[in-house]
């Protein structure tokens, strides 16, 4: 195994996890190192199990973005997890760092986004050719022409918060394929914070991480301890 898997929660029903950057949600033709199969081999190994392990995907984050992912452990608390996400009563939050200080101090951005496949990029559109997105920030700092904003995402589409401010002009610090001169660090976008219903209890769970303060990270670390 790669690394070590910093599990935040488990029971017989889900995991929480910090997924890495770099990582993939679920395999894809790559035949690289993904989240679903890296929880597989791990509880296989941990539990001695003989057979196949199911962990199921409820939810995905971009390959270079890390932060906190809840996978099921059957196929009762996949489907209820993934109802809540079409109810809107599982939550995500976000942090992120934007290479300029123009954006209003809190905003909900509305757009129509089209994923160009082939190009495996994603594109603002009219409302007939793409699918609603929604979001909601508030800048928590601004420093040396970036800001610190914090992000609640209203719904999941791919690449969604990069494109939604970098189509305004205010591109994520080190977004490879979005910022219009980007480096190779990795980009400053992070998964924060879940909240969800339990899929067998009535408890609602509610998870938060804050990202090392390392990199470009490090210019806003009072706000982040």
């Amino acid at each position: 195994m790669a690394e070590k898997i910093n599990i935040l929660y488990e029971d017989n029903h889900l995991l929480v996890v910090e997924k890495p950057i770099n990582v993939l949600s679920q395999a894809d033709n790559t035949q690289e190192e993904d989240m679903v199969n890296r929880l597989k081999e791990f509880i296989k190994v941990r539990d001695h199990k003989p057979g196949n392990v199911f962990i199921g995907l409820v939810h995905r984050l971009d390959r270079p973005v890390g932060g906190l992912m809840v996978f099921s452990k059957t196929s009762k608390a996949a489907s209820r997890l993934s109802n809540a996400l079409r109810c809107h009563t599982f939550q995500k939050g976000y942090l992120a760092i934007v290479d300029s200080v123009s954006l209003p101090k809190e905003d909900t951005l509305e757009d129509y986004l089209y994923k160009d496949n082939q190009k495996n990029r994603v594109f603002v559109v009219d409302k007939k050719k793409g699918k609603y997105a929604r979001l909601h920030y508030e800048v928590l700092a601004q420093k040396q022409g970036k800001s610190f904003v914090r992000i609640a995402l209203e719904t999941g589409r791919p690449h969604q918060i990069r494109v939604q401010f970098s189509s305004r002009n205010w591109p994520l610090v080190n977004d490879q394929r979005y910022h219009p001169h980007p480096t190779k660090a990795p980009i400053c976008l992070f998964a924060y914070k879940l909240s969800f219903p339990h899929p067998t209890k009535k408890e609602v769970m509610r998870f938060e991480l804050h990202p090392k303060a390392d990199g470009a990270w490090s210019l806003f670390k009072e706000v982040l301890s």
